[in-house]
């Protein structure tokens, strides 16, 4: 029997219930349509982020805590390119009111040598010898001890060095228009550490300019203090005391002769200014005496400092902050607090911020809070650097 087959009779037809067995191809996305949508994600991350700091920081200047929004303002005011902040948020006005709440008072500049007694590094006998019981020190073979604090809102290196006569101010004179990390200081000057030194023009990083006053080995190397509001002289004489100095108001001139009269052999120089232009500070304690403040005196950012003991001994002290380890810095209270619990009968606050760091021993102890200088320091023209 013949049978007539049907057309289509041997294809697989699909059961009812089941799917076919096949696939429908996918496109692929476009290279141009995976990088669109990368940024996409990206935008609204950055998006999301700006407006939860937008929402933040409103919350800050504009919120129930006053102490917040004091600290605040006063920490941007600190920094080279963050002071547009405060203006983003609160007026003239009320900036000027918190600076001037937030305040240091005035302390006398004239440092008494007679509370300094140094011993001669050279003699067997000391004088001090009680005295540096009393401190506990426990000094290397180069007679540096660095020892670490930790703060509220900071951690900190102190570095202690015996002999006063070995903290000197490397320079990168003849100036030109890069400086040089701290670490270069220290070793092309012959040295086994240091800290950075006083005002320099620091725009771009490039920092081969000082700001000021500048003398190293006794040889002024820059002299232009004119303009400069509360501008201090900040460095050693010849008998090898930490000199803290005004010299706001005065002429080349007259810094000249002031270096002579006082027998300057090395100092840089720091600004003391508080305006909702400017927030520095220097005179944190003088001959024994703290200097009055009003709240914490300051907000809170990297710092670098420098103190001297009855016995002579220089103390260099250098924090973090900005979001370094999550702190946000110290301020001009902490700083006067640290001097003080240290024995500071004389100290000074220096250029900080993303300048602040310390060096000893090879490798760095303390460094910049910039991202890209992490394990560096930004660029210097001075820097306090101690002789081995």
């Amino acid at each position: 029997m013949d049978y007539q087959m049907n057309p289509g009779y041997n294809e697989q037809r699909p059961q009812p219930g089941r799917r076919s067995s096949k696939k429908r191809k996918r496109s692929r996305p476009s290279i141009g349509q995976m990088i669109g949508r990368i940024i996409a994600v990206l935008l609204v991350t950055i998006l999301g982020v700006v407006l939860t700091l937008y929402l933040s920081l409103n919350m800050i200047c504009n919120g129930p805590s006053q102490s917040a929004r004091e600290l605040f303002v006063t920490t941007v005011l600190e920094s080279g390119n963050l002071k547009f902040l405060a203006s983003m948020f609160l007026s003239t006005d009320e900036i000027n009111e918190i600076v001037n709440k937030t305040s240091m008072g005035n302390i006398d500049t004239n440092i008494d040598t007679g509370l300094i007694s140094i011993d001669d590094p050279n003699s067997e006998t000391s004088e001090n010898t009680s005295t540096e019981n009393v401190y506990n020190d426990n000094f290397d073979e180069n007679g540096v001890e660095i020892m670490e604090i930790s703060g509220r809102t900071f951690y900190a290196k102190l570095m202690i060095i015996k002999d006063p006569s070995k903290v000197k101010v490397a320079t990168t004179y003849p100036w030109g228009e890069y400086g040089e990390e701290l670490s270069e200081l220290v070793t092309s000057n012959g040295a086994i550490g240091g800290v950075n030194g006083g005002l320099y023009v620091s725009s771009s990083n490039k920092g081969g300019s000082p700001l000021g006053v500048v003398v190293s080995e006794g040889e002024i190397q820059y002299n232009s203090p004119e303009g400069w509001a509360g501008l201090y002289l900040i460095g050693f004489d010849e008998s090898n005391i930490l000199q803290i100095i005004d010299i706001e108001g005065m002429s080349s001139g007259e810094v000249e002769a002031l270096v002579a009269e006082k027998k300057i052999r090395d100092a840089v120089a720091f600004q003391d200014e508080t305006s909702d232009a400017n927030n520095h500070f220097v005179p944190l304690v003088i001959n024994g005496v703290a200097r009055e403040l009003s709240g914490q005196g300051s907000g809170a950012n990297p710092r670098t400092a420098i103190g001297q003991r009855a016995d002579g001994a220089v103390m260099l002290l250098v924090t973090d902050g900005r979001g370094s380890s999550g702190h946000l810095g110290a301020t001009a209270a902490d700083l006067i607090n640290i001097m003080l619990e240290y024995g500071a009968v004389n100290a000074a606050n220096l250029d900080g911020g993303s300048s602040s760091c310390m060096y000893y021993g090879n490798e760095y102890e303390m460094t910049s809070v910039t991202l890209y200088y992490a394990n560096s320091s930004w660029r210097l023209p001075t820097a306090f650097v101690v002789e081995g």
